[in-house]
């Protein structure tokens, strides 16, 4: 995400349209992406990045500058990515992780193993999901991540090895076609 200047967060809050217009514009790209990763349809991810900026605009007042906008942004895409799959409880593929490697002799290859990745990242509890998701897809730091789901850096690593640990178990047998 851009990094928000204090100054457009502060007209925004004033109610400045061109303002939230600039916001919206500069973030809505990555929001969409983070949410049609972690629902696999570009329906669901509209509607969730719908959902974001309307939540944004009714809460833009209440961010106080404690901590990098786009943090604060990324915890309401977060938020609103888990509401939704609580409201239709259905686990989706994430994104394509081995687009780009080109180790996979053919396309039938890469499209079958891609399937059984975001099968496996599917299965995943949500919250390793989006751990996943934040740092390989978004490429947050550790403290970035920490901060958007409100724990320790140490808690983001836990979730990670977890969550490798799940997909490397998964996974077993595939690591050779990569490799």
């Amino acid at each position: 995400m851009l990094t928000v200047t204090r100054d457009i967060v502060e007209d925004c809050q004033r109610g400045d349209r061109d303002a939230f217009r600039a916001l919206f514009e500069s973030h809505r790209n990555k929001v969409y992406s983070i949410a049609l990763r972690y629902t696999g349809n570009p329906s669901e991810a509209m509607d969730i990045s719908q959902d974001v900026f309307v939540k944004l605009f009714a809460r833009i007042a209440d961010f106080r500058g404690d901590s990098n906008f786009d943090t604060w942004l990324y915890r309401m895409v977060v938020n609103c990515c888990l509401d939704h799959r609580r409201k239709f409880s259905r686990l989706v593929p994430l994104f394509d992780t081995l687009r780009g490697k080109d180790r996979l002799s053919n396309d039938a290859e890469r499209s079958q193993t891609s399937v059984r990745v975001q099968a496996a990242i599917a299965k995943l509890p949500p919250d390793l999901r989006m751990t996943v998701v934040l740092r390989y897809t978004e490429g947050l730091a550790y403290d970035e991540i920490a901060e958007v789901f409100g724990c320790s850096a140490g808690t983001v690593a836990s979730r990670l090895n977890r969550a490798h640990k799940e997909l490397a178990r998964r996974l077993k047998g595939l690591e050779n076609w990569y490799v």
